[in-house]
């Protein structure tokens, strides 16, 4: 059984999918405490569903992109690998969000991982597991949540160390109301980085406290 905090129909904010409507399976449970969580309501709350009570919540939005987040929800590993697993087979465009703390290497090679490395100002840094670059390929995405000038040279550092480029997509976007999102563009043009900055649209278009979205 998965603990399920929410399953909506949206349109995805963030990533190279940004923009195209989605259904997001948010798991409960989350092992991080990140200074700037939004979602914090997916600690605890949630029901039991099966795989397939997840699958038939699903199939009822006639929509075929998904993507798995949380939370964190590989916390609860092996029903989501399994979830994830049977909507590929099901023919369902799968995408994964994880805050990198947890392993990804049992991930089924055709889901999208995008993975949030956790800049000094969440709080989480030291919990980054960064032997999960290892088993990141092309399609996927890193992603830097930057609150400061500290977290973006920070995030250079890491793109520099373990050259980010070659692997996969990298993602810049701003803790929202923390940092202008002009400023990190700025510092991005200024040095000529190639990222990808991302606002997070659905709070442009909703509220920004607004659940299910």
């Amino acid at each position: 059984m998965l603990k399920i905090n929410e399953i909506y129909h949206s349109i995805q904010g963030e990533s190279t999918s940004a923009g195209r409507p989605c259904v997001f399976v948010r798991l409960t449970y989350c092992n991080l405490r990140c200074t700037y969580c939004d979602t914090e309501y997916a600690f605890y709350d949630g029901k039991d569903l099966s795989v397939e009570q997840v699958i038939d919540e699903i199939d009822k939005y006639n929509c075929k992109l998904v993507e798995i987040t949380g939370g964190e929800p590989l916390v609860q590993m092996d029903e989501c690998l399994e979830l994830m697993k049977r909507l590929c087979e099901l023919g369902y465009e799968v995408m994964i969000e994880t805050g990198g703390s947890f392993p990804i290497e049992d991930i089924d090679h055709r889901v999208k991982i995008i993975m949030d490395l956790k800049c000094p100002s969440s709080g989480m840094e030291n919990k980054n597991l960064y032997e999960n670059i290892n088993y990141l390929h092309a399609k996927d995405e890193i992603k830097f949540v930057i609150g400061n000038r500290e977290d973006y040279e920070w995030s250079v550092d890491l793109i520099r160390k373990y050259n980010l480029w070659k692997k996969c997509i990298i993602l810049f976007s701003v803790v929202f109301g923390k940092l202008e999102p002009v400023e990190l563009v700025n510092w991005i043009l200024e040095d000529k980085l190639n990222v990808r900055f991302q606002l997070q649209m659905h709070k442009y278009i909703w509220h920004p406290q607004t659940k299910g979205v």
